[in-house]
């Protein structure tokens, strides 16, 4: 480039000298002209009148930046060095390296969905098995809803008289108002049955067995204040529960029981009470019995993150034929170790136990008459455990329990009627030691199992066995869903071997009551096995309105008894058809 420009620059300067020459030989030539012309002596002459144009000698000016006299120098390596302005954010690095939620796209709002909230079922099957049932609703209502549910279910077995069948009727309501949310309900029930009870030993000891009917009205009413966030709100609420029942003899039972709790929220901290009243009266052709509770529970709650914390006392007051005040600890705790997944539980507590003609029923419909009726007292019952999910669809429970019941009700069969049974009451302090552990796996929407168990030792007081009730108890339900039309479900119950009293004599004393400290001699143990009870059942959606259904029951055609004498129904079967409108 520079070499270029060189050699340019020396053809500019030879043209150059070569029109300085031109320029001086006509200068010559017209000098002498121009003397003459100006010569004023002299005529002047006739010229001739001419254009001369001069061009002017090329004159090349070159930008400053092309006049380089010098070559570059080459050696020169200093690095250019920028300078620059900035400010650094002062940010947390987050390393996340979990899958990013995709954003569902929204569909079209869908029309409302026609929902069935009225059915009706019936069903026939082998041993005389009849079903019938029905509900009904007023339908989608936030604010208000009300309806009614009726079941009947009656089956014979293949003994003498094994017939059993139940009813139910029940009617509801809720009214859901901006301040208060009332609930009410009323309930009949009734419960026949005979006792067929057969020793295998003695067939012919029964041979008409009678029958018994129980009958159970029941209503209760509760108004409950609705939750809000303000985190210094009251809250509160009360029921109030009566109830009447009666056997086919002279046995009744009435009960009326209130109770309600007000709290008061402060930031972390609740400070509440609780109250209840309990007031019943149970009598019989020879018996009569007033027994009334009053329950105070004041407390305070602890709920900040991950912790929940009760501490009060439970003061129980009994009175009418039984006066006796006690205080208990009522203190339970609650730690989440890991949100959703671990949480660790435990409690301290303490009650009294009102022992009723109709939890009795409930348990063993095949009393006898004239039941003595005795509070039992929980002195001291100590749990813990730790519960929480392992992922959707997954949960768990485990909790050991420790107990110290005093005066712990048990059946007995009667001494001159062995299908009768009384209850007697182990006089002192019973322990019992208990693991309790509850599963519930959904794999999918279709598909759901669920499982419960129970293993409990007993330590009676004076009794040698704790009877009727079994060291090892396990349910578990099966619920599978093949298509949109298909579905079945599974169930399994086993229980471990128990034991059951038998009197060889007379226990009673002259004023026929049990005496508080057993003869051993008069009596005998005989051990219950234990059983396994499967059961499976299937549904099939004919359409939207109609489905038909089937359920069979004790696969294994075992004859289990959970009382002596009264062995249960075998194998069977029964289905039907249920229309939702």
């Amino acid at each position: 480039m520079i070499a270029f420009i060189t050699f340019k620059t020396n053809n500019i300067r030879m043209k150059m000298r070569f029109h300085k020459n031109i320029y001086t030989a006509l200068l010559l030539i017209a000098g002498p002209i121009v003397t003459y012309a100006q010569d004023p002596n002299k005529q002047p002459e006739k010229t001739v009148s001419e254009e001369i144009e001069v061009v002017r000698p090329y004159k090349p000016v070159l930008a400053e930046a092309v006049k380089l006299r010098r070559s570059p120098d080459l050696n020169n390596i200093a690095a250019y060095k920028a300078k620059f302005n900035y400010a650094p954010t002062d940010r947390k690095l987050e390393l996340n390296s979990d899958i990013q939620k995709l954003q569902a796209q929204q569909l079209v709002p869908e029309g409302e969905s026609i929902l069935s909230n009225n059915y009706v079922k019936g069903g026939l099957g082998s041993l005389a098995t009849l079903l019938a049932e029905a509900y009904v609703n007023i339908g989608k209502d936030e604010a208000l809803q009300a309806g009614a549910f009726f079941r009947h279910f009656s089956q014979e077995g293949n003994l003498n008289k094994q017939n059993e069948n139940w009813q139910k009727l029940s009617v509801f309501g809720r009214s859901i108002g901006e301040k208060v949310t009332l609930n009410g309900r009323a309930n009949f029930e009734r419960h026949g049955l005979y006792f067929y009870g057969i020793d295998n030993l003695n067939p012919t000891l029964n041979p008409d067995p009678q029958r018994q009917a129980f009958t159970f009205m029941e209503l209760e009413g509760e108004a409950i204040k609705k939750f809000t966030g303000d985190e210094n709100a009251w809250s509160y609420a009360a029921k109030v529960n009566a109830y009447l029942f009666k056997d086919k003899f002279d046995a009744k039972e009435n009960t009326v029981t209130l109770t309600g709790y007000l709290n008061k929220r402060i930031g972390s901290f609740n400070a509440g009470f609780a109250a209840a009243l309990e007031a019943g009266s149970t009598s019989d052709v020879n018996t009569s019995v007033s027994n009334h509770l009053l329950r105070l529970n004041p407390y305070l709650k602890l709920q900040a993150k991950g912790v929940k914390i009760t501490a009060g006392i439970n003061f129980v007051q009994e009175f009418g034929d039984f006066s006796t005040s006690r205080f208990f600890p009522a203190i339970t705790a609650d730690f989440t170790l890991i949100p959703d997944f671990l949480q660790v539980f435990g409690e301290v507590k303490g009650d009294v136990n009102r022992n009723s003609l109709k939890n009795f029923t409930d348990e063993n419909p095949f009393l006898n008459s004239n039941i003595v009726i005795q509070n039992s007292i929980e002195k001291l019952s100590i749990s813990g455990g730790i519960k929480g999910t392992g992922g959707p669809g997954f949960g768990y429970k485990a909790r050991f329990y420790s107990k110290r019941i005093t005066d712990m009700p048990l059946f007995v069969n009667n001494f001159s009627t062995f299908n009768k049974f009384d209850v007697i009451y182990d006089f002192g302090t019973m322990k019992l030691l208990g693991l309790e552990g509850e599963l519930s796996v959904q794999v999918s929407d279709n598909l759901k199992w669920t499982g419960k168990l129970n293993i409990e030792d007993y330590k009676p007081s004076v009794e040698k066995e704790s009877y009727f009730k079994p060291q090892l108890r396990v349910s578990s339900n099966f619920a599978y869903t093949y298509n949109k039309k298909l579905s079945f479900n599974a169930s399994v119950a086993i229980q471990d071997d128990s034991k059951a009293k038998v009197f060889l004599s007379n226990p009673l004393n002259p004023d026929g009551t049990y005496p508080v400290l057993p003869d051993y001699s008069k009596e005998s143990i005989v051990n219950m096995k234990g059983f396994v009870d499967l059961g499976i059942g299937a549904s099939y959606k004919i359409n939207n309105k109609f489905e038909v259904f089937a359920k069979a029951n004790n696969l294994l055609n075992t004859n289990y008894s959970r009382y002596l004498y009264y062995r249960m129904n075998g194998f069977n079967v029964y289905g039907g058809l249920s229309y939702s409108f």
